[in-house]
């Protein structure tokens, strides 16, 4: 499957003028096939040159697939040491990059894209990084954001084989069905590796009671994963692209899941 999008997803227009842009200087950074079950999708992936056996993390994308925020987002990764891959989970149901309105980009492509479709793809992610040689099986993660980020509590109670997970402002409860037999509410108290959440307490389409809820499920659980809350950040706060970014709480949170994937092993 070709590049869902060149530059940023129409949805997002205009671009913020202060958006971050990471350069590949010491970088492999380019475009994908992963073979899957049902054929390949596209991926993009950046890694330091020369490295192999690398510690290695999926990013799963926000609605607006892997555009230009999400390949930034690798090239970050990538600087400190990474080989990350963000495929694109929405090739088989359509492209986003062109549709301009959010419902629309819901309708139309996000709501047929089945949960276990998703959770195979970040396997096959994985599967194609080992093969190549470029990645450590041993230390494995996944973050994702927004859509993503509800997807990153998913795939930590799919399987264990990840060490860690971070999501970032992922819906928690919402109404299930046939394509989406699960929340992560549903899963927290069962989750195979340690997740920590990154939440903005103004969020709107995330409520207070939501977050407060996970919070004990995972405490009962006991164990490590936990949800941190930024009191003045509101919904997709790392989105240096959008209106809604809030630099200060953007770099703690990056700064977060640094310290997370190194305190579980992924560094």
């Amino acid at each position: 499957m070709a590049s869902p999008a060149n530059g940023y997803a129409q949805a997002v227009q205009p671009i913020a003028p202060n958006t971050i842009h990471t350069d590949t200087e010491g970088l492999i950074a380019e475009d994908i096939q992963i073979p899957t079950s049902d054929g390949a999708i596209y991926g993009y992936y950046a890694a330091p040159e020369g490295g192999q056996s690398l510690p290695t993390i999926v990013v799963i994308h926000e609605i607006f697939s892997v555009h230009e925020h999400i390949k930034d987002v690798a090239r970050r990764l990538a600087k400190l040491g990474y080989l990350a891959i963000a495929p694109d989970f929405f090739g088989r149901q359509g492209d986003v990059s062109q549709l301009a309105d959010h419902q629309q980009i819901f309708t139309e492509v996000v709501s047929k894209v089945p949960d276990a479709q998703v959770l195979s793809d970040i396997d096959a992610a994985f599967d194609w990084a080992t093969q190549s040689g470029l990645a450590d099986p041993a230390r494995l993660a996944v973050t994702g954001f927004c859509w993503g980020g509800r997807l990153t509590w998913l795939y930590a109670a799919h399987t264990d084989r990840i060490q860690a997970g971070v999501a970032w402002y992922g819906r928690l409860a919402s109404k299930t069905d046939p394509l989406h037999p699960q929340q992560p509410i549903d899963v927290a108290a069962h989750l195979k590796a340690p997740v920590l959440g990154l939440y903005g307490g103004q969020d709107a389409g995330i409520p207070q009671d939501q977050v407060s809820a996970v919070q004990e499920i995972l405490k009962d659980a006991g164990g490590p994963s936990r949800i941190h809350v930024y009191p003045e950040a509101g919904h997709a706060f790392y989105a240096d692209y959008r209106p809604s970014y809030k630099p200060i709480e953007a770099e703690d949170g990056f700064t977060s899941l640094r310290d997370w994937l190194r305190t579980y092993g992924v560094s």
